[in-house]
């Protein structure tokens, strides 16, 4: 198979290019797509009441820091501390406070479990999404396209894309690359049409498979399956307002590029396309209702935490059915 090469990605970079598609001052990107008609179409899809998290627990099981080849280049787990508890409250340490709680407090990278990657995340060469200069993020956090700009966003229609299911299987193997074909006939198998401003979840099967096996080994920067570089085309026609999977970063592992080039899908999405990502999503409950109803759309809530100049976030997306 070619090797997605520089020159491949200069070609990619002309043809999805969305900078000034908004306006020049636009920080937010394919997030415009969801108009105020697509949410309140999205609201009236609630038919049961049934509120399904697409989250992993934020906690120090989660899936960084496992056995991988990956440079993990600072994430960790969070590292949740309390700051009071009950049994200071028991010592009556508290009591001079008038009132005895407890407080507590966590040390997390924003990236590091069920998260959005922000427009800030990923550069092509000396630029982020919309033509801003990188040099915006800078140690003082994100100057444009910061992850806080989206925080009256992520409503909208969601739709599961069960690509392992519609295959047969219950996960996609390591080194699969997931095609606009593939992604086209999920659809058809499910009866689910696509639209303008969808929030699209992909699922693999990879995060299942691993949480079964008891290890994480292997997940964080290693081989997956995962989005072909072709899938840009696929997300270019659709006018999805942002996209999301069960794997560590989205596209296939081991990448389909040369040396030299790492995540190619990402160099395009992010700072071309201008689309916001979502990665580590657990999706097996939510997989487990769509194929027990055959509804695979559903409302979806799930906001960005509002951190000032960060280029991610964590998030605790919810399908509500």
């Amino acid at each position: 198979m070619k090797k997605i090469t520089r020159a491949d990605l200069t070609a990619a970079s002309e043809k999805y290019k969305n900078w000034g598609k908004w306006g020049p001052d636009d920080e937010i990107g394919t997030l415009n797509f969801t108009s105020p008609e697509d949410i309140v179409a999205a609201a009236q899809l609630v038919r049961k009441g049934k509120v399904i998290s697409l989250a992993l627990n934020f906690d120090s099981s989660g899936p960084q820091g496992a056995k991988t080849k990956y440079p993990s280049m600072g994430r960790i787990n969070p590292v949740h501390t309390m700051l009071r508890t009950g049994t200071d409250a028991y010592a009556g340490v508290l009591d001079k406070r008038g009132i005895r709680a407890a407080d507590d407090m966590v040390v997390m990278p924003l990236q590091c479990g069920t998260q959005w990657d922000g427009l800030g995340h990923v550069f092509y060469e000396n630029y982020m999404y919309n033509g801003y200069d990188c040099r915006e993020v800078s140690s003082a956090g994100a100057a444009k396209c910061g992850i806080e700009k989206t925080k009256a966003k992520m409503v909208g229609r969601g739709i599961l894309l069960d690509v392992a299911r519609a295959k047969g299987m219950d996960c996609l193997p390591d080194g699969y690359g997931i095609t606009c074909k593939d992604l086209d006939d999920t659809a058809k198998k499910q009866g689910i049409e696509i639209k303008r401003g969808d929030y699209i979840i992909v699922r693999t099967g990879q995060m299942e498979e691993k949480i079964k096996s008891g290890s994480w080994d292997g997940y964080p920067g290693g081989d997956a399956p995962g989005f072909a570089f072709e899938t840009l085309e696929w997300i270019q026609r659709t006018e999805l307002a942002a996209l999301a999977s069960d794997t560590w970063g989205c596209e296939v592992r081991p990448n389909e590029s040369e040396a030299g080039i790492n995540q190619p899908w990402h160099w395009i999405t992010i700072p071309i396309m201008g689309m916001t990502m979502g990665e580590i999503f657990y999706v097996k409950d939510i997989a487990d209702d769509c194929a027990a109803d055959g509804i695979y759309e559903f409302m979806f809530v799930a906001p960005a935490i509002p951190i000032t100049g960060a280029v991610g976030s964590p998030t605790n997306p919810l399908a509500i059915k």
